[in-house]
């Protein structure tokens, strides 16, 4: 019988890793430990990953990508390179602005005097808007020209959270009272208020504000903690919405028809402390997917409920090194992304700082590690996306001392 040859992972491990470097080289690319140095290159090879990563955003002091949820791409129109909408600083506070995924070519969106608020990306207008005291603005991407959308009543005081698919309608949550917002005053740190709001129920209103015609409607209203809202990529009548507070303690996840208002609770605890959150949809629509964990701090899935029916359809178990802040989705579904997480998050992740990429086999995740965070302080949180070509993963990072947006790429350098 013929014997197996014996493998040599250890020689078969050095010669990859030699033959990064050379590939390195070659191209002129330094190999580091990413955050080993400050500044760091305009792009480097991740020394553990072998992947390469790049500043996205040069020449500015700082630079802030939109939170993992909120769509913050514009696609091209022709073959000029599709749009991503920013944040970053200027003498007169923090501004808009789009980087050029193709050419890399940034420009200024906003020159707003006054404090602005607001993550709002509808690709089918070509506009990212923004609210400023009582008035939400547009600002076309191609022309620059800002306008004003809607003015609220300077005694609304409530906050535009998103657009929804066909740039028709504006979601926005208000407080009753003042209570949340003393609260807030007094409070200022997460660790103060998040308790503290949650415990007091405070009544909340839904409302949809009509672009055209300029009608605010009530849609909802509770005595709850209403955030996280999301118009559906796809139908511009569905809202997802969360119940903010514990997770453990909360019914978080729920969609509801800004027409017909039909409130819907997306996923019922199945045991006591299962939490389920940080919710978010699938390019198509087809798909709301969210953190799953059976119980709380023990076994991690990311799941999904299928739209059209309802019912949970998808369910990919991971080990605890490998749940992630934040997940995202690639359009067919088929690839996922995670920003890891340090010791602090609900996980308790020994080895837990990186970005990941997930593909599904069977019921579980397989897990690619793309970028060691270690040098990243997580009171950041990556919130990783799908560049528009899926080639990279778009993240935000502090391993530099300042906030900065970063890419990797998804392919291995050859």
């Amino acid at each position: 019988m013929r014997r197996s040859a014996k493998v040599n992972f250890t020689g078969i491990c050095t010669l990859c890793i030699a033959f990064l470097t050379f590939a390195a080289k070659a191209q002129q690319l330094p190999v580091m430990e990413t955050g080993s140095v400050k500044p760091m290159p305009a792009e480097w090879i991740d020394k553990d990953t072998g992947h390469k990563v790049i500043r996205l955003v040069n020449g500015r002091d700082s630079a802030s990508s939109f939170y993992f949820n909120n769509n913050c791409f514009v696609p091209q129109r022709k073959n000029e390179g599709d749009l991503m909408v920013f944040y970053s600083n200027t003498a007169i506070g923090n501004q808009l602005f789009t980087i050029n995924l193709k050419t890399k070519k940034v420009e200024q969106l906003t020159n707003h005097h006054g404090k602005m608020a607001g993550e709002m990306v509808c690709p089918k207008t070509r506009s990212a808007y923004y609210q400023s005291g009582d008035t939400v603005f547009a600002v076309n991407v191609d022309t620059k020209v800002n306008k004003v959308i809607f003015v609220f009543d300077p005694s609304f005081k409530g906050r535009a959270g998103t657009i929804n698919a066909d740039g028709t309608y504006l979601a926005c949550v208000k407080a009753t009272g003042d209570q949340e917002r003393e609260i807030l005053a007094k409070y200022p740190a997460k660790s103060q208020f998040f308790n503290r709001i949650y415990d007091a129920h405070i009544e909340h209103i839904l409302y949809a504000v009509n672009i055209k015609t300029k009608e605010i409607k009530e849609i909802h209203r509770e005595n709850e903690w209403t955030n996280h809202l999301l118009f559906s990529p796809t139908d511009p009548e569905i809202l997802s919405y969360c119940h903010e507070g514990p997770w453990e303690k909360n019914d978080r996840i729920w969609n509801i028809n800004i027409q017909t208002g039909k409130n819907t609770l997306m996923h019922v605890r199945t045991m006591p402390n299962e939490i389920a959150g940080h919710e978010f949809f699938g390019v198509s629509g087809t798909r709301e997917w969210f953190d799953l964990q059976q119980p709380k701090s023990k076994t991690f899935f990311l799941a999904a409920f299928d739209m059209k029916t309802g019912k949970e359809d998808r369910k990919y178990e991971m080990d605890r090194n490998e749940w992630s802040i934040h997940f995202n989705v690639s359009k067919d579904e088929q690839t996922f992304c995670g920003d890891g997480g340090d010791p602090g998050q609900v996980a308790k992740a020994p080895d837990g700082e990186w970005i990941y990429l997930f593909k599904p086999v069977g019921d579980r995740f397989k897990s690619e590690k793309l970028v060691n965070m270690k040098h990243h302080q997580y009171h950041l949180e990556p919130n990783v996306h799908f560049s528009p070509d899926e080639k990279w993963i778009i993240f935000r990072a502090n391993f530099e001392g300042v906030e900065q947006i970063y890419a990797v790429e998804i392919a291995k350098t050859q």
